[in-house]
């Protein structure tokens, strides 16, 4: 069997050792006598697995002991309309600043609830960019300020924690978490699918500042309070355990391997390839974002024409590169460099944009 380059955008390619040791261990979990996604998740033998991935996860991107971490079921879009039920009182101001398709979808899931202000966007010039902090407009009574981390679609990223003041800062980690050095520290609350960098799709992880959760929020049901999650170590209901359990296997290869100070190393040098290959084309490879706002795990690219674009995602799969279909939204391709594709993936990309250049242009 060869395994090909996968540049999904997620779900995304997973570690080839984590999917053979969670193959060994399918049909029985640790001499257990049963698979761990047949176990109660309330027995010792999943409690464990589930406590070990959190520790994993506190260690590897350095989370403190006076933040909460949540594993959930459902992904971010979940979370986001979650936010303002927990956090901000109904009507009450959030600051949201707008910067690719995400955001949208961030926005749209909180407007029933609370007054959201875009304190800043960049739609204007189609998400190109991230707005300059002195322009933002931020609101002095905001619950808090939400941001995109990294927009998946546009492939704009924040290289900078930006400053709030005293407002907490919320931000959506789904596509850029534990793929470099973060402090923690400087947010109110982080949130991530884990379907990019920190596992299978199905599961999200919540990360809280405690302090936040003693604000009481908007009336809810039980399984949407966040406290009541916490309260029962993510096990309020039935959790995803299979998708929990490939996770710390991920957090167990991310530690072996570096930690994310390695993968910091290896991203920049994904990205590098690839936005080298491009911006050393000529024209016939266009990425239109900002140098300074580019995303290093998400590399949307144009062709000179849409014929071309359809003939080099096929030729691309052909060669063993895979998934390089650019999103509907915005068209073109998208090369996605999360975490566990190899350096050689994007060597083999580099490669193959040469030559397919040298044939088409």
């Amino acid at each position: 069997m060869t395994r090909a380059f996968n540049f999904s955008a997620g779900p995304a390619t997973l570690p080839e050792s984590v999917l053979r040791k969670a193959q060994e261990e399918m049909l029985e979990w640790n001499g257990a006598g049963a698979s761990i996604v047949e176990m109660s998740h309330r027995g010792p033998e999943f409690m464990a697995v589930a406590a070990q991935a959190e520790a994993d996860l506190r260690r590897l991107i350095g989370i403190p002991d006076d933040y909460a971490v949540l594993f959930l079921a459902g992904g971010a879009t979940t979370q986001q309309a979650l936010l303002a039920l927990n956090f901000a009182q109904p009507g009450q101001t959030v600051d949201y600043v707008l910067t690719g398709h995400w955001g949208k979808t961030a926005i749209r899931q909180v407007a029933p609830y609370v007054n959201v202000n875009i304190a800043a966007s960049s739609e204007a010039n189609g998400f190109h960019d991230i707005p300059a902090r002195d322009a933002w407009q931020l609101s002095d009574d905001a619950a808090y300020v939400h941001i995109t981390a990294n927009e998946t679609i546009h492939g704009v990223e924040f290289h900078d924690t930006p400053d709030v003041g005293k407002v907490p800062l919320f931000a959506d980690f789904s596509s850029s978490i534990a793929s470099e050095p973060l402090d923690v520290g400087k947010y109110g609350l982080i949130y991530a699918g884990a379907q990019k960098n920190l596992g299978p799709v199905g599961v999200s992880v919540l990360i809280v500042r405690r302090d936040l959760l003693e604000r009481s929020g908007q009336p809810r049901a039980d399984i949407f309070d966040y406290r009541s999650h916490v309260a029962r170590d993510s096990m309020l209901n039935t959790p995803p355990t299979w998708n929990w359990y490939l996770a710390g296997l991920v957090f167990q290869w991310m530690l072996a391997e570096g930690g994310v100070e390695e993968f910091a190393r290896r991203n920049a040098a994904k990205a590098a390839l690839v936005y080298g290959a491009i911006d050393g084309s000529g024209g016939f490879y266009r990425n239109q974002v900002v140098p300074a706002a580019r995303s290093r795990m998400n590399i949307p690219f144009f062709l000179p024409d849409d014929t071309l674009n359809a003939r080099f995602v096929s030729e691309s799969k052909a060669a063993g590169l895979l998934a390089l279909k650019g999103h509907a939204a915005v068209g073109g391709i998208r090369a996605s460099l999360y975490n566990a594709l190899p350096v050689e993936g994007a060597q083999a990309l580099v490669a193959f944009m040469a030559d397919f250049q040298q044939r088409h242009g």
